[in-house]
């Protein structure tokens, strides 16, 4: 059963700093392209960031340059370091696959206080 268990999240002030992380219960995880996704209240969920089997790495618009995502293929986890955090970037965010293929996990609340 693939589980994805995200955690890090938390109240920040506008210009701080958080690091998520997502555990994966994936059996495929070295070769899966993984993908950090967000929704925040009344909009749909979105791939912000995603980085391949080889490390290369995506970023949407929105936080190219202040968000980095890797991972630890060893330990089955995927990170991503969130830096001069901003009010729009309040949201829950989530990891799946890149395209996704499992159910999605709970997920943590990222708040960005002004």
């Amino acid at each position: 059963q693939v589980r994805l268990v995200e955690s890090g999240g938390g109240l920040v002030q506008a210009g701080g700093s958080l690091r998520l992380s997502c555990a994966a219960s994936i059996s495929s995880f070295s070769i899966d392209a993984m993908g950090w996704y967000r929704q925040a209240p009344g909009k749909q969920r979105e791939l912000i960031a995603a980085i391949t089997r080889f490390g290369s790495t995506n970023y949407a618009d929105s936080v190219k340059g202040r968000f980095t995502i890797s991972r630890d293929n060893a330990k089955n986890t995927v990170y991503l370091q969130m830096n001069s955090l901003k009010p729009e970037d309040t949201a829950v965010y989530y990891c799946n696959t890149d395209p996704t293929r499992y159910s999605w996990g709970q997920g943590t609340q990222v708040t960005v206080s002004s």
